[in-house]
């Protein structure tokens, strides 16, 4: 079986990460970067840290609209597919990679296997939304991480090409979440030098447009790591690098340690031992529930209604006082909720493809 995986952000590397570990025991697998994710601690350290082969082929595509990044991936895509002619075209989540690759594969008759179908937020604003549901559709096989996700199928007509297999992103967290020392981090200042992740902290990631596009919405999640009891780590996305340091200098923010952005496994590092989490990122939620930490998710939707029970993510607008107050409500873990799978999601997905082949040739 030749399997042909298209990945470009780093959600994408790190489940790629697992599943090209187990495909590759025994299929071929070409492996393209489109290069939404440019980068290097968003693209290039994640291939390496995460021992993925290196890319196949990388197209260097990013920037642009939504719809000029979409076709030139396309484009370029199906160029490496006519070449290649994989058995299955292998994309993960929602990104204009995802879509990019699907709408290729489509056209050209090849299998699709989308990981991560049946997820949606019921939010057409999200251009992600929209991937979602075009890439599930012209998908041949849907792999559902959670139960709702797989039901959500069935309200498109799309169950019978469905399974549950749980979350590739669990299986990498239980892989990789020992292997790097709170202590053995340094953080690298976004103005130059370096210094020790401190012994308590909270963890914050915002990257999205709406989070991050107006000064007056960044500047309320600044406000709010003001109130609170230790300093806030924040490694800013390349996006936004600008206007978070230009609000810092401005207004003042002692306890924000604002760096370049932080590697996989930093990352897990740093929500494994974070007091709380502030985010706006579908998979730090889910990285901050396999750790059992309150977070906060500055969003007006729901990406993941798993972790949103007992208290163990709540959504926030961002308002100071409202992000304060949510961080402050208490959690109750439940060990034996477990709605992302049991850790083998990676098998289940290589399976999946060896079964259709079996029945379907």
């Amino acid at each position: 079986m030749k399997v042909l995986t298209v990945v470009g952000a780093r959600p994408q590397f790190i489940k790629a990460a697992v599943v090209s570990h187990v495909l590759r025991k025994a299929h071929e697998e070409v492996l393209v970067h489109t290069g939404q994710h440019f980068d290097y601690n968003m693209s290039e350290q994640f291939f390496r840290e995460l021992d993925i082969p290196d890319p196949d082929y990388n197209l260097g595509i990013s920037g642009g609209s939504h719809a000029e990044m979409t076709g030139r991936m396309m484009i370029a895509l199906e160029q490496v597919m006519i070449r290649e002619a994989p058995d299955w075209v292998l994309v993960y989540g929602d990104t204009n990679s995802t879509l990019a690759a699907a709408l290729a594969a489509a056209k050209l008759h090849i299998p699709i296997c989308h990981v991560e179908a049946g997820t949606r937020t019921h939010s057409k604003t999200n251009p992600e939304e929209i991937n979602r549901i075009c890439t599930d559709h012209v998908s041949t096989l849907l792999l559902a991480s959670t139960k709702s996700a797989y039901e959500e199928m069935a309200n498109e007509g799309l169950q019978g090409r469905g399974l549950l297999v749980g979350d590739p992103m669990f299986d990498a967290f239980l892989q990789y979440s020992n292997k790097v020392d709170p202590e053995e981090i340094q953080l690298k200042l976004l103005e130059g030098g370096g210094r020790e992740v401190p012994s308590q902290y909270y963890y914050l990631t915002c990257h999205r447009e709406e989070n991050t596009g107006r000064d007056e919405d960044l500047l309320e999640i600044f406000k709010a790591t003001d109130l609170l009891d230790a300093e806030t780590v924040y490694p800013v996305h390349p996006r936004n690098k600008s206007r978070a340091l230009r609000l810092i200098k401005e207004y003042h923010f002692p306890n924000i340690i604002l760096t370049e952005p932080v590697g996989y496994l930093e990352s897990i590092c740093l929500v494994n031992h974070a007091k709380k989490i502030i985010t706006d990122s579908g998979g730090l939620q889910r990285e901050a529930f396999y750790a059992e930490k309150k977070c906060v998710t500055i969003l007006d939707f729901v990406c993941w209604p798993e972790t949103m029970v007992d208290g163990r993510n709540e959504l926030s607008q961002p308002n100071a006082e409202e992000i304060i107050e949510k961080l402050g409500h208490p959690q109750k873990i439940e060990q034996k909720y477990q709605p992302f799978g049991d850790g083998h999601a990676s098998e289940k997905i290589v399976d999946a493809m060896m079964n259709y082949e079996k029945e379907n040739n």
